[in-house]
């Protein structure tokens, strides 16, 4: 007993002298710095300090900012008309009903759409802010400078599909080219439907009509399967992906099957991650060939401004 009682008396002295031969800060622990990120946008990074960020990249004073969540939407318009009828009009009716159909997560940073009044503005300033002339003449997603950058004199209809892609990334990251861009190409042309989000026949259609008529349209197995790179540079021509895959969505969309098969491919996608296999059941189809050919004769029967 009184053994055991004289080492616990100098353990103490021991650790009391120990200690205070140091102070707190001798025993800060550095942080293994390999996962850090050069990303400008911190993860906890308030809509406040983003927009304090913001202002000092500014072109000139003919910009303005208008926080609509999860964005912040900048454009070289009347404040009046950037708030009324972009932020507060077309991307909060997208978001929220974008939301209610299919996402439950927001991106996960904040990300800045950008709206340029005209054709001459989209290229002046993609080029002063990001060093290049967009290929497209409409407008696109960067997911690694995390900023959706529009045309907006072409319409809304682009930005309507340009925010499907940070949802989707957030909510289905390892979704595949064509159900990502036949989402956001689907409400291109959209309305409020049935209590939703509801796509519309579109400019692609005249184009998809005419490639069934050639019959080179590839069998959806084969679309499904396409990777980015040949997605977007196809022998086809990406332009035809999109498009089939836009209608094929329709489709579905039509026969109130869309959010079904949805949720069905993010729940199966590890076991079918292009969907194919999901879509078949869903259908109900064993001959998926056939199912083409009677997709591609209703395809034909559609119209848009006389197509």
């Amino acid at each position: 007993m009184i053994k055991t009682l004289f080492i616990l008396i100098t353990l103490s002295i021991f650790i009391f002298i120990f200690f205070s031969l140091y102070n707190d800060s001798d025993f800060i622990v550095e942080m293994d710095s390999s996962n850090e990120t050069n990303d400008p946008i911190a993860i906890n990074e308030t809509y406040e300090e983003h927009v304090s960020k913001l202002k000092k990249k500014l072109p000139n004073k003919k910009f303005h900012i208008i926080i609509q969540k999860p964005f912040v939407v900048i454009g070289d318009m009347p404040q009046a008309i950037l708030e009324s009828r972009w932020a507060k009009g077309t991307v909060k009716w997208t978001v929220e009903n974008l939301k209610k159909s299919y996402f439950k997560k927001d991106p996960k940073s904040i990300l800045d759409i950008w709206l340029f009044k005209d054709k001459e503005s989209y290229r002046k300033h993609t080029k002063l802010l990001w060093g290049s002339v967009p290929d497209t003449p409409y407008g696109y997603y960067s997911p690694h400078h995390k900023v959706l950058v529009m045309n907006i004199s072409t319409g809304g209809g682009t930005l309507v599909h340009e925010i499907v892609h940070p949802f989707m990334e957030a909510n289905f990251p390892n979704c595949p080219p064509w159900f990502n861009e036949g989402l956001g190409s689907l409400y291109e042309q959209s309305a409020f439907k049935k209590e939703k989000i509801w796509g519309l026949t579109n400019w692609r259609l005249a184009g998809l009509k005419k490639v069934i008529n050639k019959g080179k349209l590839p069998t959806f197995k084969k679309l499904m399967a396409l990777n980015d790179n040949q997605f977007y540079g196809g022998d086809g021509g990406y332009s035809d992906n999109y498009a089939q895959s836009r209608y094929l969505l329709y489709y579905l969309q039509e026969k109130s099957l869309l959010r079904i098969y949805y949720i069905k491919f993010t729940k199966n996608q590890i076991e079918d991650p292009s969907g194919f296999d999901t879509l078949k059941k869903l259908l109900k189809e064993k001959d998926m060939m056939a199912f083409q050919k009677r997709w591609e004769a209703y395809v034909l029967k559609l119209k848009f401004r006389g197509s």
